[in-house]
Parts: C-alpha cells; structure tokens; sequence
C-alpha cells in the first residue's frame, strides 16, 4: 500500500508528440521520420509506515529542541518570560512544549493539503482533550507504555473512511515536562510520578489509505 504521484510528460516527449504528428499530415521536415521518447517511468510510492516514520521524526525532533532548548533554558534562567499554561491570558509567557505541540497539529489538521494528521494522546491526561478518544487509540497507548522502545502500527476506519495508524511513545525528555506535570493540579489519584524518559503518552499518527 502506498501513495501515488502523478507524472508529466518531458518536454522533449511532448516536442516528439508534435513532430510524429506533423509528419503524419504535413511533413516535419524533408524526408524526415518522428519518434516519440518514452515518459520517464513513475517515480516509487512511499509506503505509508515509512511515511509515518518520517513525519514522526520531525515532530519529536522539533518539540525535542523547544522544550530542551528554549522552555527549560527559559526556567533555569532570571528571565523576564517564562513559559505558562494559560499564556493566552498571561503577559511574557509563551506556550507549554505539549501546547505548541497541539497547536501544530490543529494548524496541519486544517490543511486539506497535509495528507495526515496527528494527536497527543496519554492514559492519564491532564487535558481532557488528550485523552484516547477511540478503541484503537485505547490499545496503541497500552501497548507503547509497556514496550517503550517499539512503535505500534495497524488500521482504523473512522467514519467510513479507512486509515493508516501509527503510535509512537511520548517520553519525558526535558526536565520542564516532567516537573510540570508532577505538580499540575488536575492530577488524578492514579497519576504516575513521571521522571526522565519516562512514557507519558504517545503520539497518534493517521495517514488516510486511498
């Protein structure tokens, strides 16, 4: 399974089209004989694990470098910004790593051009949003809390349509997830006591299968 391109004709394919066909009715030089090239063959599909795969690494590696490099350098420091949960209504504060992670993935979830979408999800969410919204989800999540180092695949159809799904864990990398989440008040009776690289979630990757 996987996705394809179109693909064009080259230009001198199309010179060739427009020469056979001057041949045929009015001559395309004296004595002259036209060929027509051969298109280029179809460039490979990406299959849709490795599609995932990619599109995966990117996020971590952009939510990695925000959360290590800029909220909790932003924290360590007597800086006159810090980062907050409710920075919308606060002055000199910028968003939590998981809200600029939210963030993102609304802004691709509005692009009919995407091509994919992608959640945060956690067994034990401090934002109900986050939480496994379906059966799928509920046993990608199981299975990445227990198997921290594989990723989970399989298929889903959701509104008729079917999809592609990829779960990835979401580990505590940077000392401000952790922290903020051991301390935030929504916390439930079960919550873990998170520290580094633990799972504290996974990362939902859907890529429709057309």
């Amino acid at each position: 399974m996987t996705f394809s391109r179109k693909t064009t004709l080259s230009a001198f394919a199309l010179s060739g089209v427009f020469c056979l066909v001057a041949a045929t009715f009015m001559g395309c030089g004296s004595g002259a004989t036209a060929s027509v090239s051969t298109p280029p063959p179809s460039e490979p599909g990406i299959p849709y694990q490795k599609f995932a795969d990619a599109v995966h690494a990117v996020m971590m590696a952009d939510r990695t470098v925000y959360a290590s490099k800029v909220v909790t350098r932003l924290k360590k420091q007597d800086a006159p910004v810090e980062p907050s949960e409710y920075w919308e209504d606060e002055d000199h504060t910028i968003p939590l790593p998981a809200q600029m992670f939210r963030m993102g993935s609304e802004l691709v979830f509005e692009n009919p051009e995407a091509g994919f979408t992608y959640a945060l999800k956690s067994k034990w969410p401090l934002n109900e949003q986050n939480r496994p919204k379906s059966e799928f989800e509920v046993k990608a999540l199981d299975y990445i809390a227990e198997h921290p180092d594989e990723n989970f695949y399989g298929e889903e159809e959701l509104g008729g349509d079917k999809y592609f799904v990829a779960a990835y864990a979401d580990k505590a990398v940077a000392e401000a997830c952790w922290s903020c989440h051991n301390d935030h008040g929504n916390r439930e009776d079960d919550y873990p006591e998170f520290k580094k690289d633990d799972v504290m979630g996974g990362v939902i990757v859907r890529v429709p299968m057309q």
